[in-house]
């Protein structure tokens, strides 16, 4: 089901860091849309409000709608950034499209029946995805939420590749993109063999290792105990 996003902006004048970090203080993001032949404009936005729509997958290539007080303009996200450490969003740049005109995406790709490609199912094979995104030129009334890939015809040791994928109409591959690159195979899974682990033995455990060899060795007994004293022989009594 297709989902609509409406972001509510408000123009700002402020400009610099320290601008930027009293909006953001208040709760609010600094943003910036471009493009469409009108020249960039600065906006603030509603943190809150921006961070529930980044829960949707779609928000991120979708067509949303963008209301700058009395005036409404379409647009896509072009960028996000994130604070490091903490879940808060620093800074968005927005792109102005028109539903006539192409441009360039990253889509992602949802992956489908896994659990009955014959690979799996038949096989015993393990599904290793090569790729999450690919990025795509159509129309901007063509832009999809999502790339379908339809795992249910893949066998052991098949690959799909970005030739093979069944793209919607009006949309393309990006220029430039290796379509021989892989995007998704199934394959057996590989066993890993740990290595035997040689514990060196302690010096102490070295010493007792030695002396219970030497005394297991042939004769050792013998050589271990001290030879008897021989006894001085009795002077004989004078008569």
């Amino acid at each position: 089901m297709a989902m609509d996003f409406e972001l509510v902006a408000e123009p700002r004048s402020d400009q610099g860091k320290g601008a930027s970090r009293r909006l953001r203080h208040a709760g609010k993001v600094p943003a910036v849309i471009y493009g469409g032949g009108k020249d960039a404009q600065s906006l603030t936005l509603d943190h809150n409000a921006l961070l529930r729509h980044l829960e949707h997958e779609a928000f991120y290539s979708h067509i949303l709608t963008v209301k700058i007080g009395a005036e409404e303009a379409k647009a896509v996200l072009r960028d996000l950034h994130r604070h490091p450490c903490k879940p808060r969003i620093l800074h968005l740049d927005l792109q102005r499209v028109s539903p006539m005109e192409k441009i360039r995406m990253r889509v992602p790709l949802h992956f489908t029946n896994a659990d009955i490609a014959p690979g799996v199912k038949q096989s015993g094979g393990i599904v290793s995805h090569l790729m999450n995104d690919i990025e795509i030129v159509c129309l901007g009334k063509d832009l999809p939420e999502f790339i379908g890939v339809d795992l249910a015809e893949v066998n052991l040791n098949e690959t799909v590749h970005l030739s093979d994928l069944k793209l919607p109409q009006g949309v393309t591959l990006a220029h430039g993109a290796e379509r021989a690159r892989p995007v998704v195979n199934i394959h057996m899974p590989r066993v890993v063999v740990e290595p035997e682990v040689v514990v060196a033995p302690t010096a102490v455990e070295a010493t007792a290792q030695t002396a219970a060899a030497a005394a297991a060795a042939p004769g050792a007994e013998g050589a271990a105990k001290p030879a008897a004293a021989t006894k001085p022989a009795k002077e004989a009594k004078k008569g």
